[in-house]
């Protein structure tokens, strides 16, 4: 009776392991090999593993989660230095959804395409951006649409301003597609702007704006996504992404 029980013992066993190592095995292709039709959580208001400083290993206290948020309080002026916040990992083809708010009289910015070069000393100087603002009260929103808040800075004015009053969140979702030569924005269920990203048409908006003869502005198909340290309170939520 002693050897039957130890004999089922042994059977159970044998099978708890392998359900165990297919269960890892399960768990290792969904982290890896993750299809490209499925969104990937950049920040669920837990951690900041998938996240970094630019040009610097790890992120500094100027960024810190509270509640479910992801927040950016400046410094004080005499330890000012850039805080731009970015992705350890790089995207070319992607949609990008996330809510942001912005503080009273603030600005700041999310970036795609942005290169770490040491040559470049911010985001912006290789990213284009999406600008955040507040628009009634920050005087950015004076110089121009193509400054307001939904606008790809610089270059091509949002269709209208659909910003939830300061304090209230706003809900943003960026396509980048260079398959197709398309870039869009979508700012609280409306169609902002729409651009293209590459080839003569992109230059020629390049050309016009602030950017022209940067070194690096634009060119990189694949880079990171960054959120802007502009020197103003601004929060985070719900960042994912889905590569296209």
């Amino acid at each position: 009776m002693k050897k039957i029980l130890l004999g089922i013992a042994v059977v159970m066993l044998i099978a708890s392991c392998k359900e165990e190592n297919k269960k890892s095995a399960e768990a290792t292709v969904t982290e890896v090999e993750m299809p490209k039709n499925e969104w990937e959580i950049l920040f669920d208001g837990t951690s900041l593993d998938k996240w970094k400083e630019f040009q610097n290993d790890s992120v500094s206290s100027a960024w810190t989660i509270q509640g479910e948020a992801l927040v950016y309080t400046p410094p004080s002026e005499e330890e000012r230095v850039n805080h731009d916040l970015v992705t350890k990992e790089e995207f070319t083809d992607f949609i990008l959804s996330l809510e942001w708010k912005i503080s009273e009289g603030g600005n700041s910015g999310i970036f795609w395409g942005v290169n770490e070069d040491e040559k470049f000393k911010t985001g912006y100087q290789t990213g284009p951006e999406i600008q955040i603002l507040d628009n009634d009260k920050h005087p950015d929103a004076k110089a121009g649409t193509t400054h307001q808040a939904g606008a790809l800075y610089d270059m091509v004015s949002p269709a209208k301003d659909v910003t939830k009053p300061i304090g209230e969140w706003n809900t943003m979702v960026l396509t980048v597609n260079h398959k197709e030569n398309m870039g869009s924005v979508t700012l609280n269920g409306t169609e902002m702007v729409s651009f293209p990203i590459a080839n003569d048409e992109w230059d020629a908006m390049v050309s016009k704006s602030k950017f022209a003869g940067w070194d690096g502005f634009g060119k990189f198909k694949t880079g990171k996504i960054g959120l802007q340290d502009h020197g103003n309170v601004v929060s985070f939520k719900n960042i994912k992404i889905k590569q296209l």
